[in-house]
């Protein structure tokens, strides 16, 4: 899923689901969720690596955002 984020507005690209069925984290909750600090998901998002939406003076995060964000970070060992 690829979730693009511009200045004022989210849009859903590769899933299209009614946004009444999408949920949204707080920075917070994705940071417990990575286990980083509120400041690491702060410039993810700052940095447009974390696509996220404005409410107010607070960022809500969709959950998939997350879970795809983290697929795409993974880091595979290999093995000697």
């Amino acid at each position: 899923m690829a979730v693009e984020c511009g200045r004022f507005r989210c849009v859903m690209a590769a899933e299209q689901r009614p946004l009444s069925e999408v949920q949204f984290l707080t920075v917070a909750e994705v940071a417990s969720v990575m286990r980083v600090s509120k400041m690491t998901v702060y410039r993810l998002v700052h940095s447009g690596h974390l696509p996220a939406i404005r409410v107010g003076r607070s960022f809500r995060v969709p959950e998939n955002a997350v879970h795809e964000y983290l697929r795409e970070s993974y880091v595979g060992v290999e093995t000697a």
